[in-house]
């Protein structure tokens, strides 16, 4: 597969997983007043809603993007793995009522077990490097075209 249909490919599932992103805050609002950390719950609803315009707006701008094929993957696979490990982050400190050893504005008072608070910070803490050299590799293949001498 060429680089420029396997980019094409890559759009589309982005898009795929922002929408699957906005039916899944969407029905997670209704489980917010049942969670242990509600705030926490909150907190994930919105995360959830940001992920899935940027997964959505990513998606359309991926075919534009000047990267090889292995660069692509590299890209899109860590832009996945952020987002999922921050939201997966997220959801654990809600479904628990802990997280304040990593997300104290978010969580609040709600701390868990030193199980629990470790997991979380390994997901959190996991998404910031990935993310970071995701969002380096779209701006690197974002960069201006060539542009062809005019004739004349």
């Amino acid at each position: 597969m060429n680089a420029s249909n396997m980019l094409s490919r890559q759009g589309h599932r982005l898009l795929q997983v922002g929408v699957a992103l906005l039916l899944f805050l969407s029905l997670e609002g209704f489980a917010i007043p049942h969670l242990a950390a509600p705030h926490l719950g909150a907190s994930a609803h919105k995360l959830a809603g940001l992920q899935s315009v940027l997964l959505l707006a990513l998606g359309l701008a991926w075919p534009r993007l000047r990267l090889a094929a292995a660069t692509a993957r590299i890209a899109f696979w860590l832009l996945i793995y952020a987002a999922f490990a921050i939201l997966t982050a997220f959801i654990m400190g809600a479904v628990w009522g802990a997280g304040n050893e990593t997300m104290s504005l978010a969580a609040g008072a709600s701390r868990g077990s030193a199980f629990q608070e470790a997991a979380i910070r390994i997901a959190a803490y996991s998404s910031a490097p990935t993310g970071l050299v995701s969002f380096a590799l779209i701006l690197w293949g974002l960069r201006i075209r060539d542009i062809p001498p005019q004739q004349g």
